[in-house]
């Protein structure tokens, strides 16, 4: 089955279970990503939120249902094949090297670098601070200094580079964990979960903030308002 760009989703869970020997992380799990739209997932810890973001991001293959990316079916079997399909994970450690500079975090383990000494290749620091620093501007951070350590950056700045260097990979799909405080403002569409289900997914026109909270607080509540919206 050949890509479709034109598919209305980018990416597709359908009933996706994943165990581990015999624990249930998640069971049944449908899940549908429209282009252009902000998608949080949400739920209390031990939800299944992380397991369900690894499946994504290539980590874990689903033990049963389907992963579609633009239409395919696809069956990842590392974080490599999910980025090379345009996927890619910023998690809440951002994978930074404190210590490092920002170009050097920037473009850890794909530096560019030029001809020096005949047959030597030596790192092009000049290079990589000219286009860590325009691709951290289209973010609105301005570097000060591009051998800045990374450990000096605010948290909002260090987040900015963790996901502009995953922009500059050609990725078009990032996902990022928040509380329900950040990411209902940001949010377009949320799906809920619960003890590894889905307890629905529901568009900000048809759910409140606080009953995204009370949803989240416990199932009964949860189950109240998919009754009234169904």
């Amino acid at each position: 089955m050949a890509p479709d760009p034109a598919s209305e989703y980018v990416l597709e869970l359908d009933q996706v279970s994943k165990l581990f020997g015999t624990v249930v992380a998640l069971k049944d799990v449908t899940l549908r990503l429209r282009r252009g739209e902000v998608h949080c997932l949400l739920g209390d810890n031990g939800a299944g939120k992380s397991t369900l973001i690894k499946i994504l991001a290539g980590v874990h293959p689903p033990s049963l249902g389907t992963y579609r990316v633009d239409a395919e079916p696809v069956a990842f079997d590392s974080p490599r094949d999910a980025l090379d399909r345009g996927i890619a994970t910023v998690y809440q450690d951002l994978a930074l090297v404190p210590l490092m500079s920002v170009c050097r975090n920037f473009f850890l383990g794909r530096e560019p670098t030029r001809m020096r000494w005949g047959i030597f290749r030596v790192f092009d620091r000049r290079l990589a601070a000219k286009i860590a620093s325009e691709r951290l501007a289209d973010l609105g951070i301005l570097v000060r200094d591009d051998e800045q350590a990374v450990g000096t950056m605010s948290g909002g700045e260090r987040q900015c580079l963790a996901i502009a260097r995953a922009r500059d990979k050609g990725v078009s799909v990032i996902f990022i964990t928040h509380n329900v405080h950040h990411a209902y403002p940001v949010g377009d569409t949320f799906t809920l979960l619960d003890r590894g289900r889905s307890m629905g997914t529901f568009k900000k026109g048809e759910i409140s903030r606080d009953e995204v909270l009370n949803m989240m607080a416990g199932g009964q509540e949860m189950q109240a308002v998919m009754s009234e919206l169904g």
